[in-house]
């Protein structure tokens, strides 16, 4: 039992020890460079990914109108078909009579 009692002390001081060393490490100024660079780093990519979604969204815009002029177009010439066809048939009535 002593033995155990010993190796519960132990671990306790080796906690305490790389407890105390590890807030050490992450106050020292090695790690507020790598704080910072990882920030930076971050704020990079936040700044290429809002470009990289505007990008998107005016090729999105751009699709979208160039859609629209499309259908418009076609509606035009689907339009011009049946007033053609409708010109056609009013024509083989008269004729007709």
């Amino acid at each position: 039992m002593d033995i155990f009692k010993w190796k519960k002390i132990g671990l306790f001081a080796g906690g305490v020890l790389f407890g105390t060393a590890g807030v050490k490490l992450l106050s020292s100024k090695d790690a507020k460079k790598v704080y910072t660079n990882c920030t930076a780093a971050a704020l990079r990519v936040k700044d290429c990914v809002l470009k990289t979604a505007e990008t998107v969204q005016a090729n999105a815009e751009d699709v979208l109108a160039e859609a629209k002029h499309i259908n418009e177009v076609r509606r035009v010439k689907e339009g011009e078909v049946v007033e053609d066809a409708v010109c056609e048939a009013a024509e083989d009535k008269a004729g007709e009579v």
